[in-house]
C-alpha cells in the first residue's frame, strides 16, 4: 500500500497484470500537484502508457495491498509475434484502454458534478461485475480526494454529489463502503448521455 510499481520516466521494462488489489495512475503537473488519470482493479494491465515512448508517462501507486504479476515486454512482445491470438488480445485491450480514456474525457466536459459522479460509479460497478465481483455493493479504495482528482472536481463537490445521491436513495454511504440501491436511477443522473468513465 502506498508503494508506487513504477514512476513517471522510468524505462519501460515491463506491464504488470493486477492479481488482486487497486493502484491507481496519477500525473504530476508543473505547479506541483498530481492529477489522478485512472484507477485500477483485478485482473486488469498496467503500464500500457510506456509503450509509445519507451518509458511510463505516469505513476502506479497502490491504493491498498496489492499484487501484480510483471510480464516482461520484450518477451511479451517476441511471444505476441509468434502466437497471433495473443497480439490480438494484446490489441483488444490497448483498444479498450483508449476508448476508456476519450470517454473519460468526454465525460469531464459535457457532464455536471451528479452525472460524473454516477458515471463513474457505474463504472465500477461495471468492471468488478465482469470480474466475478458484486455489482452493486463494494469499497472504494480510493479517498474523495482522488476521486475529485480524477472527476476534475473539489472535494466539497464529490461530497455534496455522494450526499444527494444518497439522500435519494440511489446509494447508501458508509465511509467507504458503497451499496447501490437503485440501478436505473443512478444510470437516469447521467441523462441521455452515453459516457461511462
Amino acid at each position: 500500500k502506498d508503494e508506487s510499481l513504477y514512476r513517471h520516466g522510468d524505462p519501460l521494462s515491463a506491464v504488470y497484470s493486477i492479481r488482486f488489489g487497486t493502484l491507481k495512475t496519477e500525473y504530476g503537473l508543473e505547479d506541483g500537484r498530481q492529477q489522478v488519470i485512472g484507477f485500477h482493479l483485478p485482473g486488469e494491465i498496467l503500464g500500457l502508457d510506456g509503450i509509445g515512448e519507451g518509458s511510463y508517462q505516469s505513476e502506479a501507486i497502490a491504493l491498498e495491498e496489492s499484487e501484480v504479476c510483471i510480464i516482461r515486454y520484450e518477451a511479451f512482445e517476441d511471444l505476441a509475434l509468434q502466437i497471433p491470438a495473443l497480439q490480438k488480445q494484446f490489441h483488444r485491450i490497448l483498444s479498450r484502454e483508449l476508448t476508456q480514456d476519450q470517454r473519460h474525457l468526454l465525460s469531464l466536459g459535457s457532464l455536471r458534478a451528479e452525472e460524473r459522479l454516477a458515471s463513474f460509479l457505474l463504472n465500477l460497478s461495471q468492471r468488478l461485475a465482469a470480474r466475478g465481483y458484486l455489482n452493486n455493493e463494494f469499497d472504494l479504495r480510493m479517498s474523495r480526494v482522488e476521486i475529485g482528482s480524477y472527476l476534475g472536481l473539489k472535494l466539497e463537490t464529490v461530497s455534496r454529489a455522494f450526499s444527494k445521491l444518497q439522500d435519494e436513495n440511489i446509494i447508501t454511504v458508509d465511509n467507504k463502503h458503497i451499496r447501490i440501491n437503485d440501478i436505473a436511477r443512478l444510470r437516469m443522473k447521467m441523462g441521455n448521455s452515453s459516457c461511462v468513465t
